[in-house]
């Protein structure tokens, strides 16, 4: 055992090596994961002002239904829980619409799109 029972002992070394490499590694994969869902929300902000332009509904449920079975099916693929997958998918999905919606009332309103 490397930590005392109360657990205020001493840590081998070699221990806190390998926890600091794994952390590194986790760091680095949150950077990726926020850097990636930055991407993904630019690319369906682009998808609200094209919604919002054409007098589109800002949700799409077919559309959403297809995108949770797909997603669901790559976590098995992956090895993931398909239901914390789908959780974090509907928790994007949320947002993604609460967004759609703001551009949709902006655009009503006459703001105009940004030009990207």
């Amino acid at each position: 055992m490397t930590i005392s029972s109360t657990g205020t002992g001493d840590v081998d070394p070699a221990v806190l090596s390998e926890l600091a490499r794994l952390r590194d590694s986790i760091d680095n994969i949150d950077a990726a994961v926020v850097h990636m869902l930055a991407e993904r929300f630019k690319a369906t902000q682009q998808v609200g002002h094209l919604k919002a332009a054409h007098q589109l509904p800002p949700a799409d449920p077919a559309r959403e239904a297809r995108q949770i079975a797909r997603l669901r099916a790559l976590a098995e693929d992956a090895k993931l829980d398909p239901a914390f997958a789908e959780k974090f998918l509907n928790f994007i999905i949320a947002e993604v619409i609460r967004h759609h919606e703001r551009i949709a009332e902006k655009s009503a309103n006459g703001d105009p799109a940004p030009t990207n």
